[in-house]
């Protein structure tokens, strides 16, 4: 009986080695796609590569930098782009991203197209700005136990312009047990006037790839790359109050806007709503005090989600959402502007909330990192 099971597992591993020989044969021979032509912008720049990877690494590769906060993992949608020709049939892996009028006006997801063929694609001009940026580690400081403070000092080009609110997208090095590279999103924290430098907030993610090498391999003085700047995420114009909510590094673009609300003397009532487990997940105290003393009408309310007993904490508890909401119901929230950074779950949770409360869905703004 022993023997017939080792027997059985044996031709088994054999039968699997063989179709892993296969598909890599097969790959080799079949995945060659030869040089292709991407026409952009109906013939404003053709670009002729070798095809074989997707259209978002493949226009990178071509100094061409598409917004992707998820790192090309198809899950953020930003990549967008309309590909008139070439791309093949809609992937599953892209369906939940798009609209049905996206579908229908041949957007794609250019994370999941790979370039088999000729392309002939369009991209909103303003994306030929991006620009890719080296930069020296000037500062690596703790903000809390799982979240730092880096300062990148401007290299090649010397100097960015930014909207605040917008994020750029860092791209680690191996390290040990990662042997390739990847990119990933970080909002800018520093406000605009900042020009030759930039501040960024990166929480500590488990076995996140980016995050564990900023977190432990990351030193002063290294150089790093990134792309940028990128994104929508702004301040709007209005009258009405605006209500922040950000939690964890989500402090970063706020801590930007609330920069430029005071270099262009907007007279707004701001409230913002900060979410925190415990006292150890706070920071940045001292910055929004110097914005109660800066701005006109400047609230702010950090709640704590699990303080501890011994902490003698007197504000808000509980999820972000609950003062949030006994807040909304106390004002008229016809002219209100949400501005959201956080995890999908909370920002899912807040735009519902201030749906219901009766904001407008075109006065809520955020990024959905996910």
């Amino acid at each position: 009986m022993i023997n017939t099971i080792l027997v059985t597992i044996l031709v088994v591993s054999a039968i699997n080695g063989l179709l892993a020989i296969i598909l890599i044969i097969a790959e080799y021979y079949f995945s060659n796609y030869g040089e292709c032509t991407i026409d952009i912008n109906q013939g404003k720049k053709k670009l002729t590569i070798p095809g074989g990877s997707t259209l978002l690494q493949t226009l990178n590769s071509q100094k061409i930098f598409l917004p992707s906060a998820c790192g090309g993992r198809g899950t953020c949608g930003y990549c967008k782009c309309k590909v008139e020709q070439g791309a093949g049939p809609l992937l599953p892996t892209e369906e939940p991203i798009l609209t049905k009028d996206e579908i229908a006006g041949n957007i794609r997801l250019s994370c999941q197209v790979k370039v088999k063929q000729d392309l002939l694609i369009s991209i909103p001009e303003e994306l030929f700005n991006i620009k890719e940026f080296t930069a020296e580690v000037s500062e690596i400081s703790d903000l809390t136990y799982d979240i730092k403070l880096v300062t990148l000092k401007l290299i090649e080009p010397k100097e960015i312009e930014f909207t605040p609110g917008q994020y750029i997208q860092l791209q680690s090095k191996p390290y040990e047990g990662v042997k390739s590279s990847v990119s990933r999103a970080y909002s800018i924290a520093s406000p605009c006037t900042q020009v030759n430098s930039i501040d960024l907030m990166v929480r500590l993610v488990p076995e996140g790839i980016c995050t564990t090498w900023v977190h432990q391999y990351l030193k002063e003085n290294d150089r790093v790359t990134f792309t940028g700047p990128m994104g929508d995420f702004r301040l709007h114009e209005g009258e009405g109050e605006m209500i922040m909510v950000a939690g964890g590094s989500g402090m970063a673009p706020m801590v930007s806007l609330l920069a430029d609300l005071h270099e262009k003397k907007i007279q707004r009532k701001v409230t913002y709503f900060f979410g925190a487990k415990t006292r150890d997940d706070l920071f940045y105290m001292d910055r929004m005090e110097e914005f109660k003393k800066l701005l006109p009408d400047f609230t702010f309310v950090p709640v704590l989600s699990e303080p501890k007993p011994d902490s003698d904490w007197k504000g808000k508890t509980g999820l972000v959402t609950v003062p949030l909401e006994d807040y909304l119901k106390s004002i008229d929230t016809g002219s209100v502007q949400a501005y959201l950074c956080g995890s999908p779950g909370m920002i899912n949770a807040c735009v519902k909330l201030f749906k219901n409360q009766g904001v407008n869905g075109d006065s809520i703004f955020f990024d959905p990192f996910a």
